[in-house]
C-alpha cells in the first residue's frame, strides 16, 4: 500500500504527531509525507517526498496573530500549481493533517482522503466552543482541510469518529517527576513580553522554550532553551507545571502527565479559543490577556490545588486499523 500523509507545518503539533505515527504507518505500506508551511520550528526527520510554502500562522509580539504577515505571505497562485502537481492518484490512502493543498489537490484531481487530526473533532457540534462562536473560525476550521472523510483527536472523546490524543513514547514510557521547575512554552510570545514577570517571582525556576535561542543558557531564575524534542520533553515530564498556548499536543501530554497546566491561548486564534474552552471544562485555568499582573496570576496558580482528569493515550495501530477501514468503506 502506498500513503501520502500532509502535514501542516504551522507550529509543531503536526510534525511531532507525524513522526510519532510513522513507525506505525510503515507497517501498512510505504508512506510518502508532504510538508506544507514554513514557520514550524522542529528538525523534521520524515521521508518528505513533497514540500510547500503552504498557508502558515504569523505571531505579532506578544500573544497575538499577525494577519498582515499572514495574509502578504500566501501566495494563491503558487498554491493552486503546488496542488495540480501532487500525484495523488499513485497513491492508495491519502491522509490529510489538516492542509488546504491536499485538501484542494482531491478536488482537482477527484482523489479519496481522510481528515486525520485535531482539526477533524471540530467537525462535531459536540466538541466545545468558547461562548461566542466565531462566523469565521468555523468556516475555517470545517472548509480549510475538507474531507468526506473525518477522524478526530481530542482531550475527551466527544463524538464516534473522535479518538484520544496522539501521545509520543518518549512521553507515555517516562517515569514523571516533580522537580519544581515550571516548563513555559509560548510560542506567540517574544521574550520581553513575558520576562519581567518571571523575574518577579524569583523564588520559581522557569525552563523557557523559545525560537530565538541557539543554545541552553541560564540567567537570574530562567533557563533558556531552544525549541529541541528531547530537552522539552525531559523539561515536561519532570516540571511542576507548565504554561503553555491553548494548542492541543502539548496540554495533552501535560494532562497525560498529571502536571499542572496554565493555558494562555493566542488572541484571535478560534481553534485555540475551542480548546481552552474545553480545558476550562476540565478544570485548567485559562488566561486570555497578559497584563502587568501576570506574575500575580502565575503565583496564584501555583498555590491553588487542582485534580485535572487524567486522558488516556491513543492506543495508535488501534487507531491506524479505524482509519484504513473508514478509508475503504
Amino acid at each position: 500500500m502506498k500513503i501520502f500523509y500532509a502535514i501542516q507545518a504551522t507550529g509543531n503539533g503536526h510534525i511531532s504527531r507525524a513522526t510519532q505515527l510513522y513507525p506505525y504507518l510503515q507497517k501498512f505500506g510505504e508512506v510518502d509525507f508532504f510538508l506544507s508551511g514554513n514557520n514550524a520550528s522542529l528538525n523534521v526527520d520524515l521521508p518528505i517526498k513533497f514540500k510547500s510554502e503552504g498557508c502558515s500562522l504569523h505571531y505579532s509580539k506578544c500573544g497575538g496573530l499577525n494577519y498582515w504577515d499572514i495574509a502578504k505571505n500566501i501566495q494563491p497562485l503558487t498554491m493552486y500549481k503546488d496542488a495540480k502537481s501532487l500525484p495523488l492518484k499513485n497513491y492508495d490512502v491519502v491522509i490529510n493533517d489538516f492542509d488546504s493543498i491536499t485538501s484542494l489537490a482531491c478536488k482537482m484531481q477527484k482523489a479519496q482522503s481522510v481528515q486525520f487530526g485535531h482539526q477533524a473533532s471540530f467537525v462535531s457540534e459536540n466538541t466545545p466552543r468558547p461562548e461566542k462562536r466565531s462566523i469565521m473560525g468555523e468556516m475555517i476550521l470545517k472548509h480549510y482541510a475538507s474531507s468526506p472523510k473525518h477522524i478526530g483527536l481530542h482531550f475527551e472523546k466527544y463524538d464516534s469518529f473522535i479518538h484520544s490524543p496522539i501521545i509520543k513514547d518518549e512521553i507515555v514510557q517516562a517515569e514523571p517527576k516533580d522537580l519544581k521547575h515550571i516548563t513555559v512554552y509560548l510560542p506567540s510570545f517574544q521574550k520581553d513580553c513575558l520576562e519581567k514577570a518571571f523575574n518577579k517571582l524569583s523564588d520559581v525556576e522557569f525552563h523557557w522554550f523559545l525560537n530565538d535561542i541557539q543554545s541552553e543558557q541560564t540567567v537570574g531564575n530562567i533557563t533558556y532553551f531552544p525549541v529541541n524534542q528531547k530537552l522539552f520533553n525531559e523539561s515536561l515530564i519532570h516540571c511542576h507545571g507548565i504554561i503553555t498556548g491553548g494548542g492541543f499536543e502539548t496540554p495533552a501530554e501535560a494532562l497525560f502527565l498529571e502536571k499542572k497546566i496554565l493555558s494562555i491561548p493566542i488572541r484571535n486564534h478560534y481553534e485555540q479559543e475551542c480548546n481552552a474552552a474545553a480545558l476550562k471544562k476540565m478544570g485548567v485555568p485559562v488566561v486570555y490577556e497578559v497584563g502587568d499582573n501576570f506574575d500575580e496570576i502565575i503565583e496564584n496558580w501555583l498555590n491553588s490545588i487542582v485534580i485535572y482528569p487524567k486522558i488516556q493515550a491513543n492506543n495508535i495501530p488501534e487507531t491506524l486499523q479505524f482509519l484504513f477501514d473508514t478509508y475503504n468503506k
